[in-house]
């Protein structure tokens, strides 16, 4: 079993940053990839980042390749989402997601565990 809790998410002007974290709890948190994803109303979960157990491998899609940063700290159980020059649509509920794999993956049925998600709000 793994517990996940975010934190970091709120309001922020097109262009500004935040910066999300999640804590892990339970199982080892260098055996497992994670990931973020994230939903918007009336929209399907999306893909928006991951990394490996080691975090030495990354995987980004076009939408948030250059502004999005994913990082985590072994040590501290805890996995980290930079998002600078943040757009409108980036507006969303922000998940994190623990793999059931070490190395990272992009699709939703990879992840067994996920976190309870934080709202992002950017406006115009």
């Amino acid at each position: 079993q793994v517990q996940l809790v975010e934190s970091g998410g709120g309001l922020a002007q097109a262009g500004g940053s935040l910066r999300l974290s999640c804590a892990a709890s339970g199982r080892p948190f260098s055996s497992y990839a994670m990931g973020w994803f994230r939903q918007a109303p009336g929209k399907e979960r999306e893909f928006v980042v991951a990394i490996s157990w080691s975090g030495s491998n990354t995987y980004y899609p076009d939408s948030v390749k250059g502004r999005f940063t994913i990082s985590r700290d072994n040590a501290k159980n805890t996995v980290y989402l930079q998002m600078n020059s943040l757009k409108p649509e980036d507006t969303a509920v922000y998940y994190c997601a623990a793999s059931i794999y070490t190395v990272a993956g992009i699709t939703s049925s990879e992840y067994a565990y996920w976190g309870q998600g934080t709202q992002v709000t950017v406006s115009s």
